[in-house]
């Protein structure tokens, strides 16, 4: 026991989810329809799409696939991405309940018309149109692949690097293309991305960058 402790004793940062999850559900149980309706003219020019509901699902198993992924192979790149993914949502969190919004872009769905209909209708049922000012499926998405390109144990592999960017990218459109998302939640959460990557990711490629040019110049 002692020995799988020390060995995976990391585990202890997951344990965000179990303060996360109460404070999403608490919000979207108080933030029903008293929100800033987020919607531009852009939006309107995206046409639905079921189809884009697979990569959409794929979204849950791609994070959780990448912080089970880090903490085993390496703890450095585990608490980078935990802290690039919780303190994120955290802010997510904070935004939508200082500023309550939500969207008026869903269409309706007939779930007899196919599997992936169905699928969609799940989803709607399952999570309310509030809180989508930033969109953490898109933030998560684009901290998991800023995860991979930053790690030193994925530097070689080019065929995960570029099938992660290929997941990412079908991910963010499946938010605006299945009227999950404004493209204004979209924008949110590449902005806060950005900012944390400062913050995380910063000090480690300007440290790398300098290792590099030593090497060089030495």
């Amino acid at each position: 026991m002692k020995n799988l402790l020390k060995k995976y004793g990391h585990i202890w940062v997951c344990g965000y989810i179990l303060l996360y999850l109460p404070y999403f559900f608490w919000l979207e149980s108080v933030v029903t329809d008293n929100y800033k309706i987020m919607h531009v003219a852009l939006d309107d020019m995206i046409p639905f799409c079921e189809y884009f509901i697979i990569p959409y699902i794929i979204w849950f198993f791609y994070v959780s696939g990448a912080v089970l992924y880090f903490f085993l192979t390496s703890k450095p790149d585990y608490y980078r991405l935990c802290a690039f993914l919780f303190i994120g949502m955290t802010i997510s969190m904070l935004i939508c309940t200082i500023y309550p919004n939500g969207t008026d872009l869903r269409v309706e769905v007939d779930p007899d018309k196919s599997i992936l209909c169905y699928l969609v209708q799940k989803i709607h049922d399952s999570d309310t149109p509030a809180n989508v000012f930033p969109s953490i499926h898109v933030y998560n998405s684009l901290g998991v692949h800023i995860s991979v390109m930053n790690s030193e144990r994925l530097k070689n592999c080019k065929w995960v690097r570029r099938c992660s960017f290929i997941i990412m990218v079908a991910i963010c459109l499946s938010t605006v293309f299945l009227k999950q998302h404004s493209v204004v939640d979209v924008t949110g959460a590449m902005v806060l991305a950005y900012v944390m990557y400062l913050f995380v990711y910063g000090n480690v490629y300007v440290e790398s960058r300098r290792t590099a040019r030593q090497k060089v110049t030495g």
